[in-house]
């Protein structure tokens, strides 16, 4: 992120023989870690360093992470949450922005000019500082022939020249890449 530090989405705790809040080495899906500022490997917490984690409370596993100007926007299966660096002692904070939001895949939103865009499992939104369902003519014949086994092929991309979201999905029948839905941001 912006104030330099490297952050694990969906990682290990810090391993055997500390609390059990903290895990035993095995893989938490919704655990996120830190990295203290500046650093690579200092993963592990002192009262020197700005190194630490956080688990968030609603959804499964974290799909994926976006990062915008402001905040980083992580999405679990279940819900949407706002990540910001907040300072010591805490160093980052994560505040639920909504527990019934559903992405369709890990590589499904894209930040453009501080407005994050995703495709939903169904309905396209945006993030402006309020979450929006994006009005969409094809809406029900996207969302009616998509083959949602094959989601983590899906992909987001923009053209900022066209002011365009593009999105690429596999059909229903389907288990490649074979149709797209484009939405002009600038024209709404």
């Amino acid at each position: 992120d912006s104030d330099r530090h490297v952050i694990a989405f969906g990682c290990d705790g810090l391993g055997a023989g500390l609390s059990a809040t903290q895990g035993n080495g095995v893989q938490d899906p919704l655990l996120i870690r830190f990295g203290s500022q500046e650093s690579l490997t200092d993963f592990t917490p002192s009262a020197t360093n700005t190194a630490g984690d956080l688990r968030l409370s609603k959804g499964s596993e974290i799909i994926t992470a976006v990062q915008t100007g402001r905040q980083i926007l992580v999405y679990t299966d279940q819900s949407l949450y706002s990540m910001q660096f907040i300072g010591a002692p805490f160093t980052f904070g994560v505040s639920l922005l909504a527990d019934n939001i559903r992405i369709a895949g890990p590589n499904v939103a894209i930040a453009v000019n501080d407005i994050v865009f995703w495709m939903g499992q169904e309905n396209f939104y945006q993030y402006d500082g309020r979450i929006q369902v994006i009005p969409c003519t094809v809406r029900d014949y996207v969302f009616g022939d998509m083959n949602n086994q094959q989601s983590f092929k899906f992909h987001a991309g923009s053209i900022g020249s066209q002011t365009e979201i593009w999105w690429f999905y596999c059909s229903s029948g389907s288990s490649e890449i074979d149709r797209y839905v484009v939405y002009n941001y600038g024209q709404g």
